[in-house]
């Protein structure tokens, strides 16, 4: 009966659309598929931007609950918990957009189009941009992503609460530093197989009302000009009826990289024919010259801009929705702090543990700290985050629950992956500091890792090792020196590895007592290691990747 319903409900607001651009030129039509959509007061249909992100949290808008990353999500193996996190990811967006609403601000992260769930599948573990995913596995990201939806676009009959977005479709899992150029090689097995069932889950099962592309190329054609991809497999065999959106600036690459076009209204023409509606990025400027060169037709664009319509009326453009008295006071509330905990409770995975956990501390005097994701909010919050009213480090959150019973000592040890913390100093400039904080304390916790810069988006990480990609699967710098300081000391040590993807911990398991993998954990994720390694409950998460021994 919901169904019907929805169906009935999409219906009436392609109507709707319909007549809003019956009195509209083609050009102001074209208008509506730029991500910075202008008003066009004569119809009625305000100033809107496409471009919003809800990875874990709603990102880039400020103040909003920052939760784990997806990979993290995905260690818990816990579908409901998924679909709670999509669901105060919503009522957050939408209380923020409320106020953004009355001010005016139709700025970029201000919309309730959110460019999430990524359902890429985390085949290689050096990608960077794997945490953004539920991981390796397609039925486990297919019923993650699902949830996600459910609790991002919510259950009423009439209009969607927020929007979300399937990416990148498909067959995206780097590399990072080629990924404007790349080409993927896939048999047609592996892309029924490992590539397209969560895409086709979230779009049958989900319902989600919007799908993106990926800058790279599949056998040749690029994602957001792949007919077969979008208009045969996405629209006419799964039903897909939302709105197709390019990745950010990606039809720029079919004429500068891919070398397929050689004019960005060339480039715009086939990313309009193969079915992209809405264009992140600048070629959809170029739509207008395309159409009087006659590459694309009145029909084309008039279709594209009833589909990006629908959504925005489907959202409540115009109109009184339930949820118009979301305010503020609805953000950073105690119960989505109460979730977030639970959400880094759950994705915890121990992976070793010869006895030593939990801690008692009426038995220990001392607790040496150390490691470059100690005290790092970095570390906490991975990419495409929001900004939390208070962060929880590794360091705070041990610090908060021994209180005045255990001396704490800290060390940075080292940097993330530079060979000194401090420009002028020598190299190794915090490992005596590490020393004499192993030599006084009766047990080591080691927080090693890496964070988003490091391992993340091209454009948005880097490092010596190039675009957000590993080289390896070690822990880059000087980190696996301090791991042997601290072993030297004779100390127990246990190490927390808060990384976003799998890491060879060959030396570490034959080494340390204890190995917990934090990932990146949100912003109380440092309360959550801490009642871990105290045993205020049991750490149960799993893998949703598989941890190799080497690169190799």
């Amino acid at each position: 009966m919901k169904e019907k319903l929805r169906q009935q409900a999409r219906e009436q607001a392609r109507e709707k659309a319909e007549t809003y651009l019956k009195d509209l030129s083609i050009e102001e039509q074209a208008m509506l598929l730029k991500y910075e959509s202008p008003a066009i007061p004569k119809a009625g249909i305000p100033e809107y931007n496409w471009w919003n992100e809800a990875l874990h949290g709603v990102a880039r808008a400020g103040t909003a609950t920052v939760f784990p990353v997806p990979i993290a999500m995905a260690a818990s193996f816990d579908e409901e918990l998924v679909k709670e996190i999509g669901d105060c990811i919503s009522t957050e967006g939408r209380a923020k957009y409320n106020g953004f609403q009355r001010e005016k601000d139709y700025d970029i992260y201000k919309g309730l189009t959110y460019w999430s769930p990524n359902i890429n599948i985390f085949r290689d573990p050096r990608w960077g941009r794997g945490h953004e995913t539920f991981g390796e596995d397609p039925y486990l990201t297919a019923h993650m992503g699902e949830k996600f939806i459910e609790g991002i676009q919510g259950d009423d009959e009439k209009f969607l609460k927020a929007a979300a977005c399937v990416k990148h479709m498909a067959v995206h899992s780097g590399p990072e530093a080629l990924r404007h150029e790349f080409d993927a090689q896939v048999s047609e097995k592996d892309l029924w197989e490992t590539y397209l069932p969560a895409f086709e889950y979230c779009v049958k099962e989900g319902q989600v009302e919007g799908a993106m592309g990926g800058y790279s190329s599949l056998n040749g054609t690029p994602l957001c000009g792949n007919k077969r991809l979008i208009t045969d497999i996405l629209r006419e065999d799964w039903g897909f009826e939302g709105y197709y959106v390019s990745d950010c600036w990606a039809l720029r690459d079919f004429h500068e990289h891919h070398m397929v076009t050689t004019s960005p209204e060339e480039s715009a023409a086939m990313a309009m024919k193969a079915g992209c509606d809405v264009n992140c990025g600048s070629c959809y400027n170029q739509l207008m010259k395309a159409y009087y060169q006659g590459m694309v037709t009145e029909e084309e664009i008039h279709t594209s801009a009833v589909r990006a319509l629908t959504t925005r009326i489907l959202l409540g453009m115009n109109q009184e929705t339930p949820w118009d008295q979301l305010d503020f006071q609805d953000v950073d509330t105690p119960d989505a702090a109460s979730l977030n905990y639970r959400a880094a409770a759950e994705g915890m995975v121990l992976l070793k543990n010869d006895g030593i956990l939990p801690l008692d501390q009426k038995k220990i005097h001392s607790i040496g700290v150390i490691g470059p994701n100690a005290d790092s909010r970095k570390a906490l919050v991975g990419n495409y985050e929001g900004t939390a009213s208070r962060y929880i480090t590794v360091l705070e959150g041990i610090e908060d629950y021994v209180g005045d019973d255990v001396k704490v000592y800290y060390s940075e040890a080292c940097d993330l992956w530079k060979d000194r913390t401090s420009g002028l100093a020598q190299a190794d400039d915090r490992i005596s500091e590490a020393k004499v904080v192993c030599e006084v304390s009766d047990v080591i916790i080691a927080v090693m890792g890496l964070d988003s810069s490091i391992e993340g988006e091209q454009g948005d990480a880097g490092n010596e090792f190039a675009s957000g990609d590993k080289k390896d699967l070690l822990f880059p710098g000087l980190q696996r020196e301090v791991l042997e300081v601290a072993y030297s000391s004779g100390k127990p040590v246990i190490l927390v590895s808060m990384t976003g993807s799998a890491m060879a911990l060959e030396w570490e398991d034959a080494h340390c007592k204890a190995i917990l993998q934090a990932w990146y954990p949100g912003a109380a994720g440092g309360k959550a290691v801490a009642e871990a390694i105290f045993g205020e409950y049991s750490p149960e998460g799993k893998l949703p990747v598989t941890f190799y021994r080497t690169s190799e």
